[in-house]
């Protein structure tokens, strides 16, 4: 801004001599008067200046404020938001954390009760034995009694109306006993075989509540998850790659299918081999948390992974073998074990159902007096098929069996391994025992998530594609939906096209649904003949 200054005015003055002394005082008071009005004009200017200045100074201390303010707004905000999410996701974690104690509660009171019914059951089989013992005996006793008063007045008549010898008596008496008993001993041995076989099924039945009731496994049932979570939707792109090059490696480097479709945050990984779903899964993680997504990181972390999961593999199928205490298993057949772990059958996880059937096979044995140690090696070992069910043709008992009988185990492991779905008939105690182990650990409370309408279902969906067929008189699906038993006319089919339709029925069961294992499906030809005997 500029400054004013003072000016010097020089005014032009006549010499002394010329002018008289009143004119010079006027002129001096002239000069006086004017220079205090240019002084005071100067003044004024500099106060304009200067207030003009401050006002300025003013706004911008009052626009520097105001944003300031705004900015310390802003950052509050921004703290309140950060406060509200802390806030939110503590809360979530006490819901979630209060959500598990419920559930866990819930369970042990479930476990509590179904220990309690048990017990009751158990009290009343007591009360109801002890019943009628006491019965039985209390009419052996009147029959004894009976029987002597009998005898006694048979003697008696017998001295008096025939007069015969005592010896003769006696005789004559035990001969007609003895006929007379004839009778009465086959309905006391029949009896007998009755109250024997009700004897052993109770103790059957008890024998296996002991055994359950001492193995108290987890009834939660673990299922492979098949997606994968990302950060955001770009990242499906970095994913596909450019021309799709990256999904492309990605699948042939695992063997796997990578479908990206509009589901926001989530990739699906599809496969039948659970090992190799496993594998592109940690993979694609490993992929999206790296960062650096093309065609050889793709190969290089796949390899990588592939050694941590078969390292995972054999770490899982020790560890089994450990907690079953079954040793001496081949290296292979650990392996086998291991891949369990990835497997799930209606939703139970296998190698943890192998495990439940090892120890309940083995205390089922004890009870009965076997080998113990051999009991739980067929149990742990009986559905190892189903490590390799994805490779090799057949049901999974009779690939279990061969791979065992392969790697050296004896024959009881390989029968029980063989027959423990009843597919065969059970030569050897171990397998029924494996049996019904396998039963047990199936049907346990939470085992298995298949609801009964959905068993049915399934059931009636199997039944009912088998009789669209033409020809086709009946269908009975049975063993759980493992095997189809279908009628077919005599009438309506030959042995050529009976053949070829019981083919199309098992064509049809793999494209129309969706089922872990196979189904056998045996076609039987009815021929019926009638003939009226007059």
């Amino acid at each position: 801004m500029a400054h004013l200054t003072a000016l010097d005015v020089t005014l032009p003055l006549p010499s002394l001599a010329a002018v008289s002394e009143p004119v010079l005082g006027i002129a001096v008071v002239a000069s006086v008067v004017l220079g205090f009005g240019v002084v005071k004009f100067l003044d004024y200017l500099r106060k304009r200046d200067a207030d003009k200045e401050a006002a300025q100074i003013i706004e911008r201390a009052e626009i520097e404020a105001a944003t300031r303010r705004k900015e310390a707004a802003v950052e509050a905000r921004e703290m309140a938001l950060q406060e509200k999410g802390k806030l939110e996701k503590a809360n979530e974690e006490v819901r979630r954390e209060l959500h598990d104690r419920e559930r866990k509660l819930d369970k042990a009171e479930d476990a509590i009760q179904s220990r309690n019914d048990q017990l009751l059951k158990q009290e009343k089989m007591v009360e109801s034995n002890q019943r009628r013992l006491a019965e039985k005996m209390e009419d052996a006793t009147r029959r004894q009694k009976e029987l002597d008063d009998l005898l006694d007045l048979e003697r008696q008549t017998m001295h008096q109306l025939s007069g015969l010898s005592r010896e003769e008596a006696e005789s004559r008496l035990l001969g007609r006993l003895e006929k007379e008993l004839m009778k009465e001993q086959g309905a006391m041995i029949l009896r007998y075989e009755r109250e024997a076989v009700e004897k052993t099924q109770a103790k059957a039945k008890e024998m296996l509540i002991t055994a359950v009731q001492r193995f108290a496994a987890a009834h939660t049932a673990e299922s492979t998850t098949s997606t994968v979570d990302i950060p955001n939707d770009e990242m499906k792109g970095r994913i596909i790659g450019r021309e799709g090059r990256n999904i492309r490696a990605l699948e042939k480097a695992t063997g796997v299918d990578v479908i990206i479709d509009d589901t926001p945050g989530v990739v699906i990984v599809s496969a039948f081999d659970p090992v190799r779903r496993e594998i592109a899964r940690i993979a694609l993680n490993k992929l999206i948390a790296d960062g650096r997504i093309h065609p050889s990181r793709i190969e290089e972390l796949v390899a990588e992974t592939e050694k941590e999961v078969e390292g995972e593999i054999r770490r899982h199928g020790e560890e089994a073998m450990q907690e079953a205490q079954v040793f001496g298993i081949h290296p292979k057949v650990v392996e086998l074990l291991g891949r369990l772990r990835y497997r799930t059958s209606y939703s139970q996880n296998v190698l943890r159902h192998s495990i439940e059937v090892s120890f309940i096979t083995g205390m089922l044995a004890e009870e009965m007096g076997l080998d113990g140690e051999l009991a739980r090696r067929a149990g742990l070992l009986h559905d190892i098929g189903k490590a390799a069910d994805h490779d090799l043709e057949g049901g999974h008992p009779k690939i279990g069996a061969d791979l065992l009988k392969r790697f050296g185990e004896g024959p009881e492991v390989v029968h029980a391994a063989l027959g423990h779905h009843d597919d065969i008939r059970p030569d050897m105690p171990y397998t029924v025992l494996c049996a019904a182990a396998d039963a047990c650990s199936a049907s346990r409370p939470g085992a298995r998530r298949e609801t009964l309408d959905r068993y049915i279902k399934r059931m009636q969906e199997l039944e009912s594609i088998a009789t669209s067929f033409a020809g086709v008189h009946q269908a009975f699906a049975i063993q759980a939906g493992r095997e189809v038993r279908v009628i077919a006319s005599s009438r309506d089919t030959t042995d050529e096209s009976a053949a070829k339709v019981c083919r199309d029925i098992a064509r049809a069961f793999e494209e129309q649904l969706t089922y872990p294992g196979e189904i056998k499906v045996t076609l039987i030809r009815e021929t019926r003949i009638t003939e009226t005997a007059r």
